[in-house]
Parts: C-alpha cells; sequence; structure tokens
C-alpha cells in the first residue's frame, strides 16, 4: 500500500510539473512573441538612437515652451497699455440752435490711461479739446458728456 501511495504521489507530482512545465512554455513564447511585435525588426542599438532623440526632442519643446511663456508675458504686458475701452457720446451744447453735432470720445487702456477727445460745434466754428486721463481721472475739469464718456469707457 505504501508502494501505491508512493506511485500515486509521483505520478501527481509528474503531473503537476508537467502542467507548470507546459504553462511556463507557453508563457515564454508569448512574451517572445510581444516582444518581437515590439521590436519589429529594430536593433537594441535602434531603440537606444530612438530614446536618445525622442530626449533631445523634448529638450527642444521645454526651450520653446520657456520662449513662448516670455513673449506671453510681454504680450500681456503691451495689452495692458493697449486701447482696450472705446465711448462716444454725442450732444448738444447749445440747445436753442442745432442737434447733436458736438461729441466727446474716450478711450482708454486698461489701467484707466488714455485721453478724452472733445468736439463743440457751432454754425459760426468748431472747436476740439484733448484731456489727458490718468487713472481714470483728468487733471482738467471734465464736462458731464467727458465724465459720461469715461465711465462707459472704462475696461471691466
Amino acid at each position: 500500500m505504501n508502494i501505491k501511495l508512493d506511485n500515486m504521489l509521483m505520478l501527481g507530482l509528474f503531473i503537476f510539473f508537467g502542467i507548470a512545465i507546459l504553462l511556463g512554455a507557453f508563457w515564454l513564447f508569448s512574451t517572445e512573441k510581444r516582444l518581437k511585435r515590439f521590436f519589429l525588426g529594430k536593433k537594441a542599438k535602434d531603440l537606444e538612437e530612438t530614446i536618445v532623440q525622442m530626449q533631445n526632442e523634448i529638450m527642444q519643446i521645454n526651450k520653446i515652451k520657456k520662449v513662448m511663456e516670455e513673449d506671453i508675458i510681454n504680450i500681456n504686458k503691451k495689452l495692458k497699455k493697449s486701447v482696450r475701452g472705446v465711448e462716444t457720446v454725442r450732444f448738444n451744447p447749445f440747445p436753442d440752435q442745432g442737434s447733436n453735432q458736438s461729441f466727446s470720445i474716450g478711450i482708454l487702456n486698461e489701467d484707466g490711461d488714455g485721453v478724452v477727445l472733445s468736439s463743440l460745434y457751432s454754425r459760426e466754428r468748431m472747436s476740439v479739446f484733448a484731456k489727458p486721463v490718468k487713472n481714470g481721472k483728468s487733471e482738467y475739469e471734465l464736462s458731464n458728456e467727458e465724465k459720461e464718456v469715461l465711465s462707459k469707457a472704462e475696461v471691466k
């Protein structure tokens, strides 16, 4: 009985190791197949060159990114100083004659700096005034129409 048990145990171990060897061979075959598909005829040297080339391209992209970030900062600085708000108000300064031929134009940047241009029209003459504006205010006295045009031209 002891011999039968030993034979059965040996047979079980033989079957177990046989299955393990078959599974190992299958795993080895499938791994080799995946590696062949991955390399697709490339040699290790070609793969190394590809990795080095990709690293160089990444370094170039990072340099370009840095230049672009600096450009964006400069563009934003320039944009802040550019004209961002323009408004026009037409009015009649002389109620007894004419129509809305006079006007005020407000031109401001993001900081509220710029100019107010006003024109007063009458039949005898036309006058044009320019008043500088700093931080939304002028050191010169502004008419109601000029104040209105400035408030409308403010960048929000």
